[in-house]
């Protein structure tokens, strides 16, 4: 970079770099690798003829991007550094001529050609893949006409791909099994592949599971001196409280799911002689046994986040840390970093005092208990102590002050339930329901928030440089396009510019039919959250200044929080280096994008697995999305959702109809729209392409049209779900099988 950087330096070919750099001719290879690199991070660009130099010193730049293949061979590549707002108007328009051998994912160098691409957008040539999404694929195996053939999962690539002779790797057919890519298939030739992995008979139990984890390279075994590690950390462990802050003797209590084997946090909370309020939020110490770049360390970095699938957890750190010496488990000396906030009687906080502590929790709840509790507190007297049931009482009373505050400054409120799948023992689904976010769950949700926004208030005062959890407000093309989709459905807003314009639909829209195509077209709208030093607010919380402190046990970020408040309570100053905070917010975000897409893709399948013994089965359902080529409904007792296509219609020549988002019946009239209820049948099930279309068995009873929206209804506002960001939902501390907690909302 110095080399480029001089004075008199003209782009040349990475071989003249090499050479003028004194590179060695068998590490020339290497050396192009990390030009690659620097040209993936914007640091360098390729101009003409592969000449190298400093962004806006070439001529005929090329174009770095990440690609997207469509199923028909044409595909779109997002420029480096595109704002995620800006939606699809910077995209290039690759024809499959022009596409090569790029696959989705794959980050491509783009040439720009003339002519105008779908939309009007610039068309560009891909010239060459600086960096594969990855080699190695999951499909089904199968044999035709003597040649071994993959079926890809997913919608990925068209067409099969060749593996060599039938039988390798003594693969059957309807075996699923992972390949390497030797030859990545282009519009004039197929792929080649060779088989590395035969993870089992197609619908045996597990398989779909070891799918989606070979699929999205997760993390599974920890390394033998990680596993050594946390050995040593349980030998060390003698609960002393030297240099501790001892509640042990405080009233502490968790709630967590029945099913929880991980407890990361624990509340207290009194009243003060003022009648103030001292809330106590105590998480587990995690830093104190995972030391800065040890095994622990590396392999938390590595993975980033826990990943929290139907029927398992890939757990960040090993259990006998993450279950055993940092969970707050019942009637145990556990270490904690507390945050002690004080609130005024109307929730204004007016104090945060951070330490090291020790805590003991005397009782665990689950939340469903607490929600017994709130609706017959007088039934459970005799069930706890005075102390702990006095607790839970001040406890809703100062979540719910906190909630109403959270909510008059603006923070957003989306209806966005997710669905958990139902197993059996052996992790076949036997239903889905949706997740009900309860009192019990805000009470949890609003303690969280607060810590995590009072710690992030403390960081920023000691000018200390930290990960940020940043979320930017939408892009005022997209929230143009949100007013223009409302509107069309028949309600009457302002500009949704306006946070509390856009939470005031929110409450119109809740328990009517459209709830759930708004809150799904208002999460559309919204901006992905990410990590970032940056100092940028979050925007669905209303905060100027928000971290993620409260679950390091499966969340890296908060564990470097935790480092970071130990230097504030031990006066150490910190690391100041930014540079590397944007790196490691770059790499946790995309690890926690990484596993939101695995649950949502096992998820999925799950689902398509119980649908697909179900053909013919009749259910009612919604319809949640409308397009030319047909609708996508979505059960109500078993929320799967599947696509109604247009040519199954045969009552009648439908057309969409953009302006009401509706399909028309030409000659009837018949008209459905979002909203619209429905019976519809299990028509075809694709697990490989995981797909599900219902047919049409009758539209609503009534056979009447909704009347128009009319606002202020008033309805019943509570199973509201948790904005987290673009494409993702949840409920403040709603864990699947084995411990999982999902964000506080943010």
């Amino acid at each position: 970079m110095a080399l480029v950087r001089k004075s008199g330096y003209r782009p040349v070919k990475p071989r003249v770099l090499a050479k003028e750099l004194g590179v060695a001719a068998d590490d020339l290879q290497t050396f192009k690798r990390l030009l690659k690199k620097l040209v993936k991070h914007g640091a360098l660009v390729y101009g003409a003829n592969h000449l190298i130099g400093l962004p806006g010193t070439t001529k005929g730049e090329y174009i770095t991007g990440v690609f997207r293949r469509m199923a028909a061979g044409f595909g779109f590549v997002r420029p480096q550094g595109t704002s995620p707002a800006a939606g699809r108007d910077h995209d290039l328009f690759i024809a499959p001529e022009h596409a090569g051998d790029a696959s989705s994912g794959d980050t491509v160098l783009v040439k720009p050609v003339q002519g105008k691409g779908r939309a009007g957008g610039t068309r560009g040539q891909i010239v060459e893949v600086l960096q594969r999404e990855t080699n190695r694929f999951v499909g089904t195996y199968f044999e035709a006409a003597g040649n071994a053939l993959v079926r890809v999962d997913g919608s990925l690539f068209a067409d099969p791909i060749y593996v060599g002779d039938p039988g390798a790797k003594s693969a059957r057919p309807d075996d699923k099994v992972v390949f390497e890519m030797v030859r990545f298939p282009t519009h004039a030739h197929g792929g080649e592949g060779v088989i590395v992995e035969i993870l089992g008979a197609r619908g045996q139990p597990g398989v779909d599971t070891l799918s989606i984890i070979r699929e999205f390279n997760l993390p599974e075994a920890f390394a033998e001196d990680t596993i050594e590690a946390a050995r040593l950390e349980a030998e060390r462990f003698d609960e002393s409280l030297v240099g501790r802050l001892d509640l042990t003797a405080t009233t502490v209590v968790t709630i967590d799911p029945v099913d929880a084997r991980d407890f990361d946090d624990a509340i207290s909370l009194e009243r003060l002689e003022n009648g103030h309020w001292r809330l106590g939020v105590h998480i587990a110490d995690v830093a104190h046994f995972i030391k800065p770049g040890g095994p622990l360390d590396r392999e938390a970095k590595e993975r980033g986040t826990s990943v929290y699938l139907p029927d398992r957890v890939l757990p960040m750190l090993p259990e006998v840390i993450s279950n055993g010496l940092a969970s707050l488990q019942p009637d145990r000396v556990r270490y904690a970093k507390t945050a002690m906030l004080e609130f005024t009687a109307d929730g204004i906080r007016v104090a945060t005092d951070l330490h090291n502590s020790a805590i003991k929790s005397c009782r665990r709840f689950a939340y469903e208990e607490v929600d017994d509790y709130l609706a017959r507190p007088r039934d459970w007297q005799c069930k706890l102590t005075p102390e702990v049931h006095t607790l839970l009482g001040r406890m809703h009373e100062l979540a719910m002050i906190l909630r109403g505050r959270r909510m008059r400054r603006g923070s957003l409120e989306l209806s966005m339930q997710e669905v958990k799948v139902d197993l059996d023992r052996d992790g076949r689904v036997v239903g889905a329901h949706r997740v009900e976010n309860t009192e019990s769950h805000q009470i949890i949700e609003e303690f969280m928030l607060a810590a995590n926004e009072a710690v992030a208030e403390a960081l920023h005062a000691a000018d200390v440089p930290f990960l940020r959890r940043v979320h930017q407000a939408p892009n005022p093309i997209k929230i143009k396009s949100l007013n223009e989709f409302v509107a069309e459905l028949g309600f009457q807003t302002a500009s949704l510019e306006s946070r509390f314009e856009l939470q005031r639909l929110l409450n119109e829209v809740a328990g009517r039919p459209e709830q759930h195509a708004v809150n799904y077209a208002v999460l559309r709208s919204l901006q992905r959250a990410v990590y970032s030093p940056e100092e940028e607010g979050h925007y669905a919380l209303a905060s100027d200044c928000y971290c993620h402190f409260t679950s390091p046990i499966r969340r890296y970020p908060d564990l470097t929080i935790h480092r970071l408040v130990d230097g504030l309570v031990t006066h150490r100053k910190a690391r100041r280096d930014f540079t590397e905070l944007v790196v490691l917010g770059e790499h946790c975000s995309d690890r926690e994008r990484r596993a939101e897409a695995a649950e949502r893709e096992l998820t999925k399948i799950k689902l398509l697995t119980f649908f697909e013994s179900r053909i013919g089965d009749e259910m009612d359902a919604v319809i949640t999305g409308v397009e030319d080529f047909g609708l996508f409904a979505q059960g109500i007792e078993i929320p799967g959702e599947g696509l109604i296509r247009t040519a199954s219609l045969a009552d009648d020549y439908y057309a969409y109809d953009k302006s009401t988002h509706s399909l028309v019946g030409r000659r009837e009239g018949n008209r459905f729209r979002l909203g619209d209820r429905v019976r519809v049948c299990v028509a075809r099930v694709d697990l490989d392409r995981r797909e599900l279309d219902f047919r049409l068995v009758q539209a609503a009873a009534s056979g009447e049209r909704r009347p128009p929206p009319t606002s202020g209804n008033g309805r019943d506002k509570k199973s509201r779900g948790k904005a987290d960001h673009q494409g993702h939902t949840s409920a403040a501390k709603s864990k699947p099988p084995r411990g999982r907690k999902k964000h506080p909302r943010d």
